[in-house]
């Protein structure tokens, strides 16, 4: 089931008009769980290809690829999946709102934009300036007017949406665990011993959820036989860090899986590993989903 708010915004893209984002949600939630997809988009605006400097597959190397599709069962399990449909080339929803690069733009930025963030220094603010392998997105600069358009029509509505799903869900639980999800290029640069492991489970170093949460996300997915580590080289972006306020019982934990055991990285495209990792994520999240309501379920500690 499709869940559309009254404010989610539309853009054209070169197949006709497009939301902004979507949350497939299930008919009725039973599992304290929400989950976000905000860089798996790949319809893009066509105004924005109108100004890209990069054409075909090209634009396309920060996306999160077909995360998704990996995740499009949550609604099964009795959870929502919050998608973004615009690339993160476009609008990156991981950032704070107004990370900006003040070079970026032709007019007047507001005084509290965040230029000297370090990922603005990398072209990766809310605003991107490069894709993937450090290519330039644009062929001049932007109007400020565009830039902050983007963020008031499509930003600001998304994580209301996302707010609105995790208080709902506190409200129905008592806790929610957010889940954000994301995908990690295979050539990531390697941990110690040359180890590019399969997932990355981020908790802000422990700042964004309660540490049993974290390890059972953890053993349930290398119950699966995927070497799993923890906060390295990934520990969670804006959405993680934003939410995540485990003294409210909010959790928020980000998990990203490495491209190549499921994707042709340089065709665009699903691969034969596609259909196992999609089955052996439905199998994780049953079992976390499981590991939660049985920590529900068990008497609080004597103080």
């Amino acid at each position: 089931m499709t869940i559309a708010g009254n404010d989610v915004p539309y853009f054209e893209t070169s197949a006709g008009p497009c939301p902004a984002f979507e949350v497939l949600g299930p008919s009725r939630q039973t599992v304290p769980l929400v989950f976000c997809s905000p860089h798996s988009g790949r319809a893009y605006p066509a105004d924005f290809i109108a100004l890209s400097r990069l054409k075909g597959d090209a634009v396309r190397r920060s996306e999160d690829l077909f995360v998704d599709r990996l995740f499009d069962f949550v609604p099964e399990i009795g959870a929502p999946l919050l998608v973004a449909r615009f690339p993160r080339a476009y609008l990156d929803l991981n950032r704070e709102p107004y990370e900006l690069d003040p070079a970026m733009f032709d007019g007047e930025l507001p005084a509290h934009v965040n230029a000297v963030s370090p990922r603005v220094a990398g072209g990766l603010g809310t605003i991107p300036r490069i894709v993937a392998e450090r290519q330039e997105i644009y062929n001049g600069r932007l109007s400020a007017a565009e830039g902050l358009g983007r963020i008031n029509r499509i930003y600001f509505p998304f994580h209301r949406q996302l707010a609105q799903l995790v208080e709902a869900t506190v409200q129905r639980f008592g806790m929610a665990v957010l889940v954000d999800c994301h995908s990690m290029p295979s050539s990531v640069r390697p941990l110690p011993g040359n180890r590019r492991p399969d997932m990355v489970v981020g908790d802000r170093f422990g700042t964004s959820a309660d540490a049993r949460y974290v390890a059972a996300a953890m053993t349930e997915l290398r119950s699966l036989g995927y070497d799993v580590v923890r906060n390295k080289p990934y520990a969670g972006g804006y959405i993680t860090e934003h939410y995540g306020r485990p003294r409210n019982n909010v959790h928020a934990i980000q998990i990203e899986i490495s491209r190549g055991l499921y994707a042709d990285e340089a065709a665009f495209v699903p691969s034969n590993g596609f259909a196992r990792m999609h089955d052996n994520l439905r199998r994780f999240v049953e079992a976390f989903a499981a590991d939660l309501a049985a920590e529900a379920s068990r008497p609080a500690a004597a103080e």
